[in-house]
């Protein structure tokens, strides 16, 4: 069984490990006395110190290797301009832990906290409590009177928190107070999303990869983006702005200047350079909606831009850097657009690392009255007035909401746009139930118009799952395949469709198997539930 080498980190004291000539010798000091202690088997020391004091680093570097040749100090520059600036010296240190290699499984890490400057003591522990540094804390004291010229003492300390019951508790505080950030403080039921939402924020927090937000328009990818920004802006992760690109607004030639920037006289009318939203994203995170509207060439420079952090703007000879997050939004299906090839294999397998379906609005009812709270919260701060609804208007258009009646093709903007134009048409800040019933037959006449418009994607789907069979249809059967393989592609199992297709006949006929009459209805045409959703 191989040994575990023992890992020291810790901060050059640049008074306590300071002296000059033999009389240094004479004095205690911090970081050579823990290489003292024979009961202490330290292994490598990793000493982090500022420029100014290289000097005292490769003099106290020296003494160890003198007094413990089996010791291997390695130095790091860690510099910040004010070393008791607690945001400049957190910074600092926490660039140095994301850096580093850790190998847990090999080593065991104990962090330094005798010397450095009360702030960056301060920040070694927080480091080490928020494990960062997977390690335990290391405290030197000098010797006593009676033990001079000794190494002193040490103490380990480890923040294992299953043995802090406060500081698991304020873990778990913050952990729920970072899923309603994530969630905007609506307090959603659907277990499924809040499992979704509780990874996020784990992987949110832990990660720097790209991730991928996938779903239906309006089913929230851009806010949810923007607050995975805000939630690692309020952990001083990052320092950059958040930068929200439409890919689906920037197609053809303006797409690369939009993105890589440009230098001046680049091309016709490039009168200055432009910096590109990759570069205004630096230290921040971008955010691309849409990411499968991209051009192929977009594509192949943005996947050099993630991987490297390296891209060259159009005209220019020389690459631009920029350090940012890639969060990217679709609601389209990108493994069928790289089979057609209209979307790069290699960059999808980049950012689909993590990825994260956000369901529809219709796919969680029960949170459809935690939405409707806060958005007549959002319509109060909007209107400065206190927004409320009656009891029977509130019931009414819950039951409406929550009816298989209730495409809710918009999502989230559809809901939003309903409260707005009650709140907005109501008397006295009260919707009332009339304000209901106008609201209902405007969604109703809105979803009759997306029924419509999508009426030649319905035909096509005859085509693709029939082809030339569907041309001996009676135009009667043809209308009712169309409606029903529309229903059948937006839903999930063959039961899901069935509630949506028999939403009235199964309240008269309480048995009725509503799977099993989808299923034989496609077979009347020569189709299975697979054909639609493949295995």
């Amino acid at each position: 069984m191989s040994v575990r080498s023992l890992i020291v980190i810790g901060m050059l004291g640049s008074t306590l490990d300071g002296g000059k000539g033999s009389k240094r010798w004479e004095r205690w000091r911090p970081t050579v006395a823990v290489c003292r202690h024979e009961d202490l088997p330290v292994t490598r020391f990793e000493l982090l110190y500022q420029k100014k004091f290289s000097a005292l680093c490769e003099l106290v570097k020296q003494d160890i290797e003198q007094i413990a040749p089996g010791i291997e100090v390695r130095p790091h520059l860690v510099e910040c301009d004010d070393p008791w600036d607690l945001e400049q010296v957190y910074s600092a240190l926490h660039d140095f832990a994301r850096a580093y290699r850790f190998r847990p499984n090999r080593e065991d890490y104990l962090v330094h906290i005798t010397t450095g400057t009360h702030i960056a003591q301060i920040c070694m522990f927080l480091l080490t409590e928020s494990r960062h540094f997977p390690a335990r804390i290391l405290q030197v004291s000098p010797p006593t009177r009676e033990d001079k010229g000794g190494p002193g003492t040490y103490r380990i300390i480890d923040l294992d928190l299953s043995k802090y019951d406060r500081l698991a508790q304020r873990f778990r505080q913050e952990q729920r107070e970072g899923l309603s950030f994530l969630k905007s403080g609506i307090d959603t039921k659907n277990p499924a999303f809040n499992r979704l939402i509780e990874q996020i924020e784990r992987v949110a927090i832990a990660s720097t990869d790209p991730l991928l937000l996938t779903g239906a328009t309006g089913a929230g990818k851009s806010q949810l983006a923007r607050r995975i920004f805000e939630l690692k802006r309020a952990r001083r992760q990052i320092t950059g702005d958040f930068v929200d690109v439409n890919c689906a607004t920037i197609r053809g030639d303006a797409a690369m200047s939009a993105l890589f920037g440009h230098v001046k006289g680049a091309f016709t009318g490039a009168a200055q350079s432009r910096g590109g939203h990759l570069k205004q994203a630096d230290g921040g995170v971008l955010f691309l909606d849409e990411i499968g509207e991209l051009g192929i060439d977009e594509q192949a420079m943005l996947l050099r831009a993630v991987e490297e952090r390296v891209f060259y703007p159009v005209g220019a000879d020389k690459q631009t850097h920029s350090d940012f997050q890639l969060i990217a939004g679709t609601n389209r299906d990108l493994l069928r657009a790289v089979a057609e090839r209209k979307f790069r294999d290699d960059l999808l397998a980049r950012i689909n690392l993590w990825t994260y379906e956000l369901p529809s609005l219709r796919d969680r009812p029960e949170d459809i009255e935690p939405n409707v709270d806060w958005e007549l919260e959002q319509c109060g701060h909007a209107f400065n007035l206190n927004i409320t609804m009656s009891r029977e208007a509130r019931t009414r258009f819950l039951h409406f909401a929550r009816s298989p009646e209730a495409s809710w093709t918009g999502n989230f903007r559809d809901l939003n746009g309903a409260i707005r134009r009650m709140a907005t048409l109501c008397t006295g800040g009260r919707i009332a139930t009339k304000d209901v019933v106008e609201e209902i037959a405007r969604l109703r006449a809105s979803w009759r118009l997306v029924g419509h418009a999508g009426a030649r994607d319905e035909q096509s789907r005859l085509d693709k799952y029939l082809g030339d069979r569907a041309e001996g249809f009676d135009p009667f059967d043809r209308v009712q395949l169309e409606e029903v393989l529309r229903v059948c592609e937006a839903s999930r199992s063959l039961s899901h469709a069935g509630r949506q297709l028999f939403s009235v006949s199964r309240l008269a006929k309480k048995t009725t198997n509503d799977s099993d009459r989808v299923r034989k209805y496609l077979a009347k045409f020569g189709l299975q539930w697979s054909d639609i959703h493949s295995p």
